[in-house]
């Protein structure tokens, strides 16, 4: 087993929840590891575990080859590796940028690191804190191949399934916006649903076994969907556009009896009526992602 100076070293800037649970995996694994935060004193767990705290991020970043970003976005991101004395500590040097924002951000700061002489992965991480360092966790990466698989011994210290999904630098950040539409729609529905449920005087422990049901059907559904849209398939048979219009009208009609707002579902209503105005009546809702993706 390798000495704590010999072990690979680790640098980790950002120590909220998911920074602290990314530090920590890192030295669960007997990494030497690095931390810095903007705001002192949430690196006290981590330096009682056998962390190294930093006074300063250029400080932080030169400890280590390898240098794992989580801030909140990039605008926190670039306040720090933008700084004069930071970038010029990071030359040479690998950055994984596993803070959220947009791909057109991850392609900015793929620019940027270029530009001054930072290697650089752009990330996703698609689990809570508490899957780090676990089977659990899902983290994505997106950039040079060789460089992901250079650091991967390192990174592979976060646990579960670390990703590569592509070259092109806003891969990593598209499939986490594609992902979180997911989520966030999802979120959005059933809050409405549990209102809409209480107004009808249905309790929400009372829906929730049902709505679980009902998210157990979606994964072959999703994978169905995903299908036909590749191919190009937009059959309705067993599911045609003109039903599913039926059955918004009912849940928006029966939200606004009741003072709800149903701007989410008018939305979605709005654009089934539009598929079935250009003659789709009779498409599956495969037809949807069709219409929406059209320049």
């Amino acid at each position: 087993m390798s000495s704590p100076t010999e072990a690979p070293a680790v640098t980790v800037l950002g120590l909220g929840p998911m920074g602290r649970a990314l530090a920590g995996a890192f030295v669960n694994a007997g990494l030497r590891t690095t931390v810095w935060n903007r705001t002192p004193g949430r690196a006290a767990a981590l330096v009682a575990r056998g962390a190294v705290s930093a006074a300063e991020a250029q400080e932080a970043v030169a400890a280590s080859p390898l240098t794992v970003v989580c801030v909140v976005d990039y605008d926190a991101a670039d306040s720090v590796l933008r700084r004069e004395a930071v970038t010029a500590a990071l030359r040479g040097r690998t950055v994984v940028n596993l803070s959220a924002d947009t791909p057109d951000r991850a392609r900015d700061a793929a620019a940027w690191a270029a530009s001054h002489g930072v290697r650089y992965l752009d990330g996703a991480i698609m689990t809570p804190t508490t899957t780090i360092g676990t089977p659990q966790a899902v983290i994505l990466t997106s950039g040079p191949a060789d460089l992901h698989q250079e650091h991967l011994p390192v990174l592979e210290a976060l646990g579960g399934s670390l990703t590569h999904v592509g070259e092109e630098i806003g891969l990593a950040a598209a499939h986490d916006i594609a992902l979180l539409d997911i989520f966030w729609t999802a979120m959005t529905g059933y809050a409405h649903a549990l209102a809409v449920a209480r107004a009808e005087g249905i309790g929400a422990r009372r829906l929730a076994p049902f709505a679980q049901g009902i998210a157990a059907i979606l994964p072959p559904i999703f994978a169905e969907m995903a299908g036909q849209v590749d191919d190009g398939d937009f059959s309705g048979e067993e599911s045609p556009l003109t039903s599913a219009a039926s059955s918004m009208a009912h849940i928006a009609h029966t939200s606004e009896a009741h003072g709800i707002e149903a701007g989410t579902m008018r939305a979605a209503q709005a654009l089934v009526r539009r598929a079935i105005d250009e003659g789709h009546g009779g498409d599956g809702f495969t037809r949807i992602a069709e219409l929406l993706g059209r320049r």
